[in-house]
């Protein structure tokens, strides 16, 4: 298995009012949207902190820091892309992401196939090799509360 390398992500964003709720590269109608310095796109910041940790190039604040104008309402798939490219660049390529978005409002359901559909444009891998799933808190915790959002992400990538 030299070859071969897995990573893990994990992200959280506030939920808040007057901002635009983007998950997976969708906007999401809602009454609340994410807080960040970016767009906020919690899914997207936990699979490329997945991609980033699997070759052990840090995190997304690492690599994109919210100190950093330039990435002021960044474009979340832009930054994806960018570590797909160091990730090719590197002589790998990503095997599949497997993705699971918490909160508790709106359901996305509905959003899944364009959310996987822009991952999987962006990574340039089948979308049979991308998973997004959403899960609810039964209303506990912060994300049952509607205080934010988190996301986990896993990938795998190999050497090719």
């Amino acid at each position: 298995m030299e070859g071969f390398r897995i990573g893990q992500g994990y992200d959280v964003h506030r939920l808040v009012p007057g901002r635009k709720l983007v998950l997976g590269g969708c906007e999401i109608p809602f009454h609340l949207g994410l807080l960040g310095h970016s767009d906020a796109d919690v899914l997207i910041h936990s699979v490329v902190d997945a991609l980033l940790g699997a070759l052990s190039m840090g995190d997304i604040g690492t690599n994109f820091p919210d100190s950093d104008e330039h990435f002021r309402d960044a474009n979340s798939l832009d930054l994806l892309e960018k570590v797909c490219e160091r990730i090719w660049n590197t002589g790998y390529v990503i095997c599949n992401i497997d993705s699971t978005v918490v909160l508790q409002l709106p359901k996305i359901a509905r959003y899944i196939p364009n959310i996987k559909e822009n991952i999987a444009k962006t990574c340039k891998i089948d979308l049979k090799n991308i998973s997004v799933k959403a899960k609810t808190e039964e209303g506990l915790g912060f994300t049952g509360k509607l205080y934010g959002v988190k996301s986990f992400a896993v990938c795998l990538i190999k050497r090719v």
